[in-house]
Formats: C-alpha cells, sequence, structure tokens
C-alpha cells in the first residue's frame, strides 16, 4: 500500500498534461512512470474534466519557461539525493525527473553551444528538405506534362480511326 502524498498544484497539471499527451502509452503507465497511484491520477483527470472552467488562468509557469536561476535551485537541491527523496522534490517543484536531466545537461554543455549545434542541424536539414522537394516538384511538373501528352496522343489516333 502507497503512503499518502501531498502534490504540489503544478506536479498535478503537469501530471495531467503528460496523460492528455501520453501517445498511445497507458495511464498506468504513466502513473508508473511519476511514481503514484493510477486511481490518483484519474481522479484527477475526472475533476480536471468538472473544474474545467473554473481553473481558467490558473496554470503555473511551465517548467520550460524558467529562467536559468530558476532551474538552477532545483538542481542544486536534487543533486545526491535517493530515488525516493528525489521524486518527493519533483512533486514539490512541481517537475517531472526528466527535466532536471535536460536542465543538467544543458548546464553542463553550456547550453548556447548546444543551441548553436542544433541551429546548424536544424539548418542543414531545412537545405536537405528544400533540395529534396524542389526535386520532387519537378518530377511531378513532368509526369502532369506526360500525361498530358499521352491524352493527345490518345485523341490524335482516336480522330484518325473515325
Amino acid at each position: 500500500m502507497r503512503e499518502h502524498r501531498q502534490y504540489s498544484e503544478s506536479f498535478r497539471q503537469q501530471a495531467l498534461e503528460k496523460v492528455y499527451t501520453r501517445g498511445s502509452g497507458t495511464i498506468e503507465m504513466v502513473a508508473d512512470d511519476l511514481n503514484m497511484s493510477k486511481g490518483t491520477l484519474r481522479n484527477w483527470m475526472k475533476a480536471d474534466k468538472n473544474n474545467a472552467p473554473a481553473r481558467s488562468g490558473q496554470w503555473s509557469k511551465r517548467p520550460q519557461d524558467w529562467s536559468l536561476a530558476e532551474r538552477l535551485q532545483p538542481l542544486k537541491e536534487s543533486h545526491g539525493l535517493e530515488e525516493e527523496a528525489l521524486n518527493g522534490l519533483c512533486r514539490e517543484q512541481g517537475i517531472f525527473r526528466h527535466h532536471l536531466e535536460h536542465w543538467q545537461a544543458a548546464f553542463v554543455t553550456g547550453g548556447a553551444a548546444d543551441t548553436r549545434e542544433q541551429l546548424r542541424e536544424l539548418k542543414d536539414t531545412n537545405k536537405a528538405l528544400t533540395r529534396e522537394l524542389n526535386r520532387k516538384e519537378k518530377a511531378l511538373a513532368e509526369a502532369a506534362a506526360l500525361l498530358v501528352l499521352q491524352k493527345k496522343y490518345r485523341a490524335l489516333w482516336e480522330e484518325k480511326d473515325a
């Protein structure tokens, strides 16, 4: 039996967001991933449907929108914590463990270098996709021209036979 836990409103909202955007995963998988009861998660989903109009404007700032200083604080607090304590800290802060892992990786790599590399990769991908699109547009135009010529050829032969 699991102990009774207090979850922050921010954690609750993020857990609901994860459930609603889970893709092909089940509620049970999300609950296991968050180390919480699936019944609690289902109750939150029911309450979320009932209170949707009442809670408009109550969403707190998303972890993606946190400043570097705000991200550094939970990273410092989580350093060296055991599994259970780390999960508790994440619940209190209203974040997930993958946020901490991503933020730590960004701090280690310097963030800016990572951003430049990602920008370079995106530019290369964009260039390759543009080239491929142009090639496919030319092939489509050629296929359309061949179809028109084929129709004209058939029409010409039908006139001679008649």
